[in-house]
């Protein structure tokens, strides 16, 4: 039993270690290469080949690693500080995001790229009525720093830049992983299908680029609304309301007369929305984009929520202001360079919109 004992004690973690992020790397490898066959045809049937590669390999991984811990308590020890990553989407907090990928909404890309010893996977992409939504992995050899990353990927619609609204979450893995969801807002002129471009920057000069064919899922339900008001010198026009399995989104219009964006209160606009029971749906806000046209700041905007259930019959539709109390953003001219602009709007007063109510037919 000694005997034993020390073996135990004198179990080689390290080596085996490297032994497990060898045998992911060589997986990797070959998930690549199938990506390549992928691309030339059989879609389906080199995707399912694919996966099958994929569960084969952690099926046996996970076997040798569980028949390992049991015999060292160090081992296990070591690989509890190795993170496990599925699906981004899948282990996010969005309701909508894990619907997507539930119901199998989700492109799901796995197309990995490294620079300078950092390695970004493109995970999944979602285009929905709500926006385009991204997710990927960050692995570096070395300890990341704080937004190593700055605050996600630019993006281009067939080629050329487009600039919008949206928002980067990162989640830390560990020192050296994270995952990421980025949140792009679309406009009603998107395409249903493009080619999308994405760029990421590293702190160091690095560039990461990724290019993926995308179409819009196909069963959204549109509800027009056609509703406006006028409140204290702002226009809001409330165009429709979308419902599909991944959420809902509500599309506007508002302007208010003025030359600085960062003194309008039509770009702060937000809603609250409530079933015929009282039940609130859970909004996700998003930003807006806005230009200049003649003596007006114009904004557009589609406002983000989670799905519905079936048993909804009508909403009520409140719009409110959410004014900041700091920031600051970036403005962008007629040749697409941009520059920040400060926080100005500490003076800026609330008003009070009207209510409206939206029939949802079953």
């Amino acid at each position: 039993m000694k005997e034993s004992h020390e073996q135990i004690e004198n179990f080689p973690k390290e080596q085996v270690r490297s032994a497990i992020q060898a045998g992911i790397g060589q997986a990797e490898e070959q998930m690549k290469d199938n990506k390549v066959s992928y691309k030339h045809g059989y879609r389906m049937s080199n995707r399912k080949r694919k996966s099958l590669y994929t569960l084969s390999s952690v099926a046996v991984a996970f076997g040798l690693l569980v028949a390992s811990s049991y015999q060292s308590p160090a081992l296990a020890s070591t690989l509890s500080q190795i993170p496990i990553i599925g699906s981004v989407f899948a282990d996010s907090n969005s309701v909508g995001l894990k619907q997507a990928q539930k119901n199998g909404l989700t492109s799901q890309i796995g197309e990995t790229q490294t620079v300078n010893g950092i390695s970004v996977t493109l995970d999944e992409i979602l285009y929905d009525q709500n926006g385009i939504s991204l997710s990927y992995i960050i692995k570096s050899e070395k300890k990341l720093g704080e937004y190593y990353l700055g605050t996600g990927m630019d993006y281009t619609i067939n080629g050329k830049s487009s600039g919008g609204s949206g928002s980067y979450e990162e989640k830390v893995q560990s020192a050296t992983t994270r995952t990421a969801i980025q949140e792009i807002n679309i406009s009603e002129d998107m395409p249903n299908s493009f080619e999308l471009g994405l760029i990421l920057h590293g702190k160091n000069g690095e560039t990461w680029y990724f290019s993926n064919p995308i179409k819009k899922i196909t069963d959204i339900k549109k509800i027009p609304i056609h509703h406006s008001q006028n409140v204290d010198g702002i226009s809001l026009k409330v165009e429709d309301l979308s419902l599909s399995k991944t959420g809902m989104s509500i599309s506007y219009e508002s302007s208010e007369k003025g030359e600085d964006f960062e003194l309008s209160r039509a770009g702060d606009i937000e809603f609250q929305v409530v079933d015929q029971d009282g039940k609130e749906i859970t909004s996700h806000s998003g930003g807006a984009s806005g230009q200049k046209i003649k003596d007006k700041l114009v904004f557009k905007s589609n406002k983000k929520f989670d799905p519905i259930n079936s048993h909804v019959t009508e909403l009520t539709v409140t719009p409110y202001l959410f004014l900041p109390s700091d920031g600051g953003g970036v403005e962008y001219d007629e040749n697409g360079e941009s520059k920040d602009i400060g926080f100005k709007g500490g003076s800026l007063k609330p008003v009070k919109f009207k209510s409206f109510k939206v029939k949802i037919a079953q």
